[in-house]
C-alpha cells in the first residue's frame, strides 16, 4: 500500500461531508471548497480551505480535483465468508416460492452450510479477500463479518479464524461477529436444546478465549430461533464479553425489536415488520436499527420504515447484508441508493447511516465514521458534486480514491 507524505493537506475539495454526530440522521455537515489534513493514520484538521491554519500551509498538498469527500463507508452487516452460491433459489423466488418455502425444503442457510463446511479455510480466505478488494474500490473501509454457515464447532471456528487472518492481511478494518444461532443444523433438529448448549457452553468460551469475535448474533424466525432461545443465547454471549446483535422482524413482527432493547443490543437488523412499541423501546435503549434494502429487494418484502425509526429517535444504519441467498451483492453504494428509493431516506440520511451510525452499530463511533480531528483517516474521494447528486445519479462506481488509515487502497 503506497504511503502519502508525513502530513499531507488534501485541498481543492468541492464538498467535504464530515458526518459529525451533531444534528441527527440528516446532518452530514457539508462544507464547500474544503481541505483535510492528516498525519499518519490520524485526521488533524478539516474545514474550509480558506480557513486552513498557517501551521499546515507549507505542508505538501494533494489535489482532490474537485471531488466530493466523505468518510470511509462502513458495511456493518455482512456474511463475508461462505461456500457456494444459491442462484437457483433466485429463480425459485421469482416463480413464487417464498424464503420460508425454500428453507423448509432444505435450501437457504442449510444449503450454504453444506458448501461452507466442505470449503477449506484457505479457500474461504482467498474468496473473502477478493470480495474485500472490490469493496475497497467501492469506498468501503470497514466491514463487519459474521460466521453462521459452519454451525458446528470446527467450521464456526474456521470461519472466525478466516476473519482474524483477513484483519492482518489486508487494509480494510474487519469486525467479527459470532452468528452460531443462525439456523439449527440437521444433526440437532430433534434436540435444539443440545445445540444451544453447544453454542453457549462450548463455542462461546473458545471464541472469547481466542479473541475471535466482539459480538454475538441470532436470527429470530420460524425456521431459526425463538425469542426465548435467542434470549438464552444473547445473555450467554454477554457473560463471555460478546455484545448482542440480532436479525429480527424480517418476515413478520416476532417481537425482535423489543428483545433487542431488553438485552441492550448494539444493533437490531432487518426490522421490516417491527412494531411501533418495539421501535420506541429501541429508541429508549439506544439500539441502532440497520436497514438492509438489498435483502428487502431480493425477497420482495415491504421496505424498512425508515421514517418511523428516525422520527422515534432511533439511529438508522445502512448495510448490504452481503450473503449468497437473500442479498448476493457487496455494493454498499447501491444499498444506499435503495435506502433512498425504497425506504425514503434522504441521501444525507443514508450517508450518515453508512458512516457514523454504522460505526455506532459496531461500537467504533469514537474512532471511525466521521472526518474529525483525532479520528482515523478513512475517507473517500467521489466523482460527484454533492451527496444528493452522488446517490441520485447512480453509477457502477463513482469512487476516485479510497483511503484507509491515511493510505490509498488500490
Amino acid at each position: 500500500m503506497p504511503f502519502p507524505p508525513a502530513m499531507p493537506v488534501l485541498h481543492n475539495i468541492a464538498t467535504l461531508a464530515t458526518c459529525a454526530a451533531s444534528g441527527g440522521q440528516g446532518a452530514v455537515h457539508e462544507t464547500p471548497q474544503a481541505a483535510l489534513v492528516w498525519e499518519g493514520e490520524t485526521i488533524r484538521w478539516a474545514g474550509p480551505e480558506a480557513a486552513l491554519p498557517t501551521t499546515y500551509a507549507s505542508m505538501e498538498h494533494v489535489d482532490a480535483g474537485g471531488a466530493l469527500v466523505v468518510p470511509g463507508l462502513i458495511d456493518c452487516h455482512t456474511h463475508l465468508a461462505f461456500g457456494g452460491w444459491r442462484a437457483d433459489e433466485f429463480a425459485l423466488r421469482l416463480q413464487g416460492k417464498s424464503y420460508l418455502d425454500i428453507a423448509r425444503a432444505g435450501g437457504g442457510i442449510a444449503s450454504t452450510m453444506r458448501h461452507t463446511r466442505a470449503a477449506s479455510e484457505a479457500a474461504l480466505f482467498a474468496r473473502a479477500a477478493g470480495f474485500l478488494v472490490e469493496m475497497g474500490r467501492l469506498g468501503v473501509t470497514t466491514v463487519e463479518c459474521k460466521s453462521g454457515y459452519g454451525l458446528n464447532v470446527d467450521d464456526e471456528l474456521k470461519t472466525l479464524r478466516v476473519y482474524a487472518r483477513l484483519r492482518a492481511a489486508q487494509p480494510l478494518g474487519i469486525v467479527s461477529t459470532f452468528l452460531g444461532a443462525h439456523f439449527v443444523p440437521p444433526e440437532y433438529r430433534e434436540d435444539r436444546a443440545a445445540y444451544l448448549r453447544l453454542l453457549c457452553d462450548t463455542l462461546m468460551p473458545r471464541i472469547a478465549a481466542e479473541g475471535l469475535a466482539g459480538f454475538c448474533d441470532v436470527f429470530v424466525e420460524e425456521t431459526a430461533f425463538s425469542i426465548d432461545e435467542a434470549r438464552t443465547f444473547l445473555e450467554a454471549g454477554k457473560r463471555h464479553g460478546l455484545r448482542p446483535k440480532l436479525h429480527v422482524d424480517q418476515l413478520h413482527d416476532g417481537g425482535g425489536a423489543r428483545l433487542a432493547a431488553e438485552v441492550g443490543a448494539a444493533s437490531a437488523d432487518h426490522l421490516e415488520y417491527a412494531a411501533d412499541d418495539g421501535i420506541r423501546a429501541m429508541a429508549a435503549a439506544g439500539v441502532v436499527a440497520v436497514n438492509l434494502p438489498l435483502a428487502t429487494l431480493y425477497l420482495n418484502q415491504q421496505p424498512f420504515r425508515a421514517r418511523a425509526f428516525i422520527e422515534a429517535g432511533v439511529p438508522v444504519a445502512v448495510a448490504t447484508d452481503f450473503n449468497p441467498g437473500s442479498a448476493p451483492s457487496y455494493h454498499l453504494p447501491l444499498a444506499l441508493m435503495l435506502a433512498c428509493t425504497m425506504s425514503r431516506m434522504t441521501p444525507a440520511e443514508a450517508l450518515k447511516g453508512a458512516t457514523l451510525y454504522a460505526a455506532r452499530a459496531l461500537g467504533l463511533e469514537t474512532r471511525i465514521g466521521s472526518l474529525e480531528p483525532g479520528k482515523q483517516a478513512d475517507f473517500v474521494l467521489l466523482d460527484a458534486e454533492s451527496v444528493n447528486h452522488w446517490l441520485y445519479h447512480f453509477r457502477p462506481n463513482a469512487v476516485r480514491v479510497t483511503y484507509v488509515r491515511g493510505a490509498t487502497v488500490l
